[in-house]
C-alpha cells in the first residue's frame, strides 16, 4: 500500500460516519489543527508564567493579531484560493503532492512573522519560535517530496519542544501546560489514527520530526 496517498483503504467510509469516535476525532483534528497552534503557544507565552506575562497589554494584542495573521488568515486564505483554481482538490490537503504549495506558502509565512516580531526585542522566544516554525515546515515539505508525513503531530511536536526548552530553561512553571501538550499529541494521534489519516509511522514521524527540528532551531538560531 502506497502511504504517501492514503493510511487505511477503509478510512474514506470511516470518515464520512457518524459514530461518536469519528465525530470526536474530527472535532480533536480541528481544535489541534497546524494551523491554531501558535495561537495556542501565544496566547500561554502572553498570559501564562512567563516573562512575556507582564508585557503591557498593547504589545500582548500586538504579538497575539501578528501570529492570527500570519499563521492562520494568510495561510488559510491561501489554500482556500489554491481550492478555487483547482490547485488542490479539498481543503483537507489529503493528497501528499497538493501539500508541496501550501507547506512553501507556509514557510514565507513564519518568517514573515519572524521579521515583524522582531521590532519587539524582548519577545525574542517568539521570534525563535517563528524560525522554528518556519523549520519545522520547511522539514515536512522536504518529506513531501517522497512521503506523506502527519502535519498535525509536526506542530504538536514543535510546540512540545518549546515548552521543554521554556520548563527546563526557568522561563516559567509550564510542567503542567507540557503535560497538557504530551495528552493532547496522544488524543490527536489516536484522532488521525482512527480517522485513517495517517499510519502509526507517519504520526510517529510528524512527532518526533517536529520537535527535534523545533528544538534545535530555537537552541541555534
Amino acid at each position: 500500500m502506497d502511504e504517501s496517498r492514503i493510511a487505511d483503504p477503509s478510512s474514506a467510509l470511516r470518515r464520512s460516519d457518524r459514530s461518536l469516535p469519528t465525530r470526536l476525532s474530527r472535532a480533536v483534528s480541528v481544535v489541534l489543527h497546524p494551523l491554531v497552534m501558535p495561537l495556542y503557544v501565544i496566547l500561554l507565552l502572553v498570559a501564562g508564567p512567563t516573562q512575556l506575562s507582564y508585557f503591557p497589554a498593547s504589545v500582548k494584542f500586538y504579538l497575539l493579531w501578528v501570529t492570527v495573521l500570519y499563521t492562520a488568515v494568510i495561510p488559510l486564505l491561501s489554500v482556500g484560493l489554491l481550492r478555487s483554481v483547482g490547485r488542490i482538490s479539498s481543503l483537507a490537503i489529503d493528497d501528499r503532492r497538493e501539500r508541496i504549495l501550501p507547506l512553501a506558502i507556509g514557510i514565507v509565512c513564519y518568517l514573515l512573522c519572524a521579521a515583524t516580531v522582531a521590532r519587539i526585542p524582548s519577545a525574542m522566544i517568539v521570534r525563535k519560535f517563528m524560525l522554528a516554525g518556519a523549520c519545522c515546515e520547511l522539514f515536512c515539505l522536504a518529506v513531501t517530496f517522497y512521503w506523506k508525513i502527519s502535519l498535525h503531530l509536526a506542530a504538536q511536536g514543535a510546540a512540545a519542544a518549546l515548552l521543554v526548552l521554556l520548563t527546563f530553561g526557568n522561563a516559567g512553571n509550564l510542567t503542567g501546560a507540557l503535560a497538557v501538550a504530551v495528552l493532547a499529541a496522544g488524543a490527536l494521534a489516536s484522532a488521525r489514527l482512527w480517522l485513517g489519516c495517517h499510519t502509526i509511522r507517519q504520526v510517529a514521524a510528524g512527532y518526533a520530526g517536529g520537535f527535534i527540528v523545533a528544538t534545535l532551531a530555537v537552541l541555534l538560531l
